[in-house]
């Protein structure tokens, strides 16, 4: 058995590396997208335009002006007394955000008295709206602590009226995306490899018409589907291989974790993957069929994997419907071992649930698989 399942995977082997279409798909395409989705796949906003109506013209006014001018959040395009014209330059998409400081802003401040500003954000995009708020919030209340701090003259010990707080953004102190982002660029791009790859396998060999004369043959049915699936567990672990190093050594990604152990889930997520793509090519009659397929549940998974946005903000039926949903797994465990350093025990549970999943679908694509002499 062993030197028949040899001579299949050299089979298989040779068969990838002639197929001068498939080689660039498996090695150049996968590198070449971790490096450009880890700078394009953020949700940082470095370059948010802002434009101010500046009605008051008060010291006050153009202190707060300056510190969003020397953030490197914001930009600011223009600074004019119309609102009108802001909001034209609002609906021409040319600015993100309109500060409005009213005539008497900083003669309220100095009376002691509520004072307000108006923000207007373009909000086409929610999601960057949102971040948007936080950070001119976020700059508006760091103002406002200092004002409270230099009104508080009467008091012998200012300080003493104020809350000192501190905090620490653990696992990722400087708060930078790419470290979350990469390690699930990571299953992405070996879930890519591995689903694809397999699910035109099989159906490759139904339309060129060898599939017919390896069924005459004695080899058998176990033989003939470890041969197609092996050679892609080995492509898939190698090309995390790569991705792991250009992580560690190119973007900086802390390595907190085991590499055995990410590797331990690898193997056994890339086993439900490839049965899955198995499945699906024992399902189909052509390469354009088993793509389109593959691609229907890449979209499905990945979208609600908590790659892109936080699984906890979907609807409950959402959140139920990730339980089956292999992607999301594969991520949080990737995220936990790199940046937490998290051991097996940590994620014990959703390695069992990967298991199943891979024992799951293995079984029926073996069952669904017939080899018809």
């Amino acid at each position: 058995m062993m030197r028949i399942l040899k001579h299949l995977l050299q089979k298989e082997f040779l068969q990838i590396f002639r197929n001068k279409s498939m080689l660039p798909i498996i090695f150049v395409m996968p590198i070449v997208q971790l490096c450009i989705l880890s700078f394009a796949a953020t949700y940082d906003m470095k370059n948010t335009n802002l434009y101010v109506v500046d009605k008051d013209l008060s010291t006050h006014s153009r202190q707060l002006i300056s510190k969003f001018n020397g953030s490197p959040f914001f930009t600011i395009k223009e600074i004019d007394f119309s609102v009108e014209e802001a909001e034209k330059e609002l609906y021409k998409d040319q600015v993100d955000a309109i500060l409005v400081f009213d005539k008497g802003f900083g003669e309220k401040i100095d009376l002691k008295k509520n004072s307000s500003i108006q923000v207007l954000v373009n909000a086409i995009n929610a999601s960057s709206a949102g971040l948007y708020n936080a950070y001119i919030n976020s700059v508006i209340q760091d103002y406002n602590s200092k004002i409270i701090t230099d009104l508080q003259v009467l008091v012998a010990d200012a300080s003493a009226l104020l809350v000192q707080s501190t905090y620490l953004h653990q696992y990722n102190p400087e708060m930078k995306y790419i470290p979350y982002m990469l390690p699930g660029l990571l299953v992405l791009l070996v879930t890519v490899v591995g689903l694809f790859l397999s699910a035109m396998n099989v159906v490759r060999e139904k339309e060129i018409g060898t599939i017919e004369q390896i069924h005459v043959t004695p080899v058998r049915k176990s033989q003939f589907l470890m041969a197609k699936l092996i050679p892609f567990l080995v492509i898939g672990l190698f090309e995390l291989a790569i991705g792991l190093y250009i992580a560690t050594y190119v973007f900086k990604i802390p390595f907190l974790g085991s590499v055995g152990l990410i590797f331990l889930v690898a193997f056994v997520y890339l086993i439900g993957i490839l049965g899955l793509g198995l499945l699906i090519s024992t399902q189909t009659s052509t390469q354009q069929q088993a793509m389109f397929i593959a691609w229907f549940f890449v979209v499905i998974f990945l979208l609600m994997s908590g790659l892109f946005t936080p699984v906890e903000s979907m609807p409950d039926w959402g959140q139920k419907l990730n339980y089956f949903n292999p992607i999301a797994y594969f991520i949080k465990i990737i995220r936990m071992i790199l940046l937490k350093g998290s051991g097996f025990m940590d994620i014990a549970k959703d390695v069992l649930i990967l298991g199943v999943f891979a024992i799951a679908s293995i079984g029926i694509a073996v069952n669904r698989y017939r080899k018809v002499a």
